[in-house]
């Protein structure tokens, strides 16, 4: 029988091998979530010398997911692994399967995006700062995969969302104007790096000049900043250093700052990080990113989802190739402090994580010991991955036990029921396309 005759549409459920990023910004060996996730998946083995910092779980090229054969689909158990590595490996991927079987997406989904999961959901495990960097809208993507398809994989946008599974802490966006003129009046050294020109527009501001003219006068001076040598920098770094080790009691952001010039020494994202809003997240709390919106992801760990896409536009605190003009040129500029999205409970034990962006939304259950939780059908697939625990999963005819480093794909029109150990509690998250999206279709 084909593994594809076996991966067969008629069960609701099927569980998935999923793939791993190496990024030098992971945690090392066990210290990462990622890496026991990504273990538990796959069968293979932690390298406690490698960092382990993203593991994948969808349709994308970059980090395919694979689907596990099921042997019997009228049994509770039996299975063998179809794909089973880093990325690769034999057997059906998570899309050639979906190609085959386009029913289990849901007849809305594939006339909106194809016959593909429109959301990739990763768990990340940040152990140093992530480049300065924006994801592309569809239109600017589209050029860039023309002209680099080596460096941008793929056409689509990439709005994102991080979760908070730890403490988890980022830089997100632009300070407001008030705060950028406190900057260059009490960091000298970036108003000498950008000139008295272009630090008078800021400061000079007058509010009722309009939100349009305050971005382009904010997207000046980030560019020459940005755009500044590395002779430049480094002065100004080495200025900045010996002037705070006189400070008595600096702030977070001066000691963030001061962090990352250890890791990334001469890098002109640590004076840009002076401009961007740094965000701490408790776990539970959720942070939302657009396309073309400046970040940062710092420290911590996080469930991530986002539109399906790999495009990265960097420029700064990293070693990567650098885009600094396309970045300056692509930014929204918008202003203030991000919102901070706290989910909306559905029942005793989930939440629901809801997004501006009709790719995905992501529900976290958390089950005390022996606890019951439902997940009512709805018209889109979902991906379940277990972060804790243990319990059984039911959506007749599948029941099947599932536990830490379990992935599953769940089939449009399907009730999941979720229940606990009797002697552990269960932590799992679900992406879906957001409901927003189905509500507005129908």
């Amino acid at each position: 029988m084909s593994p594809q005759a076996n991966a067969s549409p008629h069960r609701r459920v099927h569980k998935l091998r999923c793939s791993v990023q190496n990024y030098d910004w992971g945690r090392i060996g066990r210290q990462s979530r990622v890496a026991r996730l990504f273990s538990l998946n796959s069968g293979i083995d932690v390298d406690e010398s490698k960092p382990y910092a993203e593991f994948w779980m969808g349709t994308h090229a970059s980090g395919p997911s694979f689907v596990v054969e099921s042997v019997d689909c009228n049994s509770n158990n039996g299975v063998s692994v179809v794909g089973k590595e880093n990325g690769g490996g034999g057997g059906v991927s998570l899309k050639g399967w979906i190609e085959e079987n386009p029913s289990v997406i849901g007849d809305e989904v594939v006339e909106k995006w194809g016959v593909t999961l429109p959301f990739l959901f990763k768990v990340l495990s940040v152990a140093k700062p992530l480049s300065i960097q924006a994801h592309p809208n569809k239109e600017l993507a589209g050029i860039l995969h023309k002209a680099r398809p080596d460096l941008f994989k793929d056409t689509n946008h990439k709005p994102e969302m991080a979760l908070a599974l730890t403490e988890f802490e980022a830089l997100c966006g632009f300070i407001s104007l008030e705060e950028l003129k406190d900057v260059l009046q009490n960091v000298p050294e970036i108003a000498e790096v950008v000139g008295s020109v272009y630090a008078n527009q800021v400061l000079d501001f007058n509010c009722k000049a309009g939100e349009e003219k305050l971005k382009a006068v904010l997207q000046s001076i980030f560019t020459q900043l940005m755009s500044a040598s590395n002779d430049v920098i480094s002065k100004a770094l080495s200025k900045l250093k010996s002037r705070l080790s006189m400070v008595r009691q600096l702030t977070d952001k001066e000691q963030l700052v001061l962090q990352l010039e250890k890791q990334y020494p001469a890098d002109v994202g640590v004076l840009a990080a002076f401009l961007f809003n740094y965000v701490k997240l408790s776990p539970g709390e959720a942070l939302c990113i657009g396309a073309n919106e400046l970040h940062a992801y710092l420290r911590g760990e996080c469930v991530e989802c986002m539109a399906t896409s790999d495009n990265v536009v960097r420029a700064g605190l990293t070693p990567k190739n650098r885009d600094v003009q396309v970045l300056c040129s692509m930014l929204t500029y918008k202003q203030g402090f991000p919102k901070i999205v706290q989910g909306v409970p559905l029942n005793l034990y989930t939440k629901r994580y809801r997004p501006p962006f009709e790719e995905f939304e992501v529900d976290c259950c958390i089950l005390p010991q022996g606890a019951l939780a439902v997940f009512p059908s709805i018209p889109g697939p979902s991906v379940f991955v277990v972060t804790e625990g243990e319990g059984t999963m039911y959506a007749a005819p599948f029941e099947d036990e599932v536990g830490e480093g379990d992935v599953l794909f769940v089939s449009a029109n399907t009730d999941i029921n979720l229940r606990s150990a009797s002697n552990s509690e269960l932590h799992i998250y679900r992406a879906g396309v957001n409901s927003r999206f189905f509500d507005a279709s129908s």
